[in-house]
């Protein structure tokens, strides 16, 4: 069974946001909805392009 590097944790009243097994750290920026595709794709095959248009889609709006 193979660990995924990247999840998803919930931050109460903010959003989701990516968490880095690895480096135990955060990963990129608040997401307004849980960011499957994006974690999908982070712990896959990491293309450039489509992770591109996922954070793009994925990030929450500022205040």
């Amino acid at each position: 069974m193979v660990r995924a590097r990247f999840i998803a944790k919930a931050i109460p009243g903010e959003g989701w946001r990516v968490w880095n097994r690895k480096t135990e750290r955060w990963w990129g920026e608040l997401c307004k909805d849980y960011p499957a595709t994006l974690l999908s794709e982070l712990n896959g095959p990491k293309r450039p392009p489509e992770l591109l248009t996922l954070i793009n889609q994925n990030r929450k709006p500022r205040r």
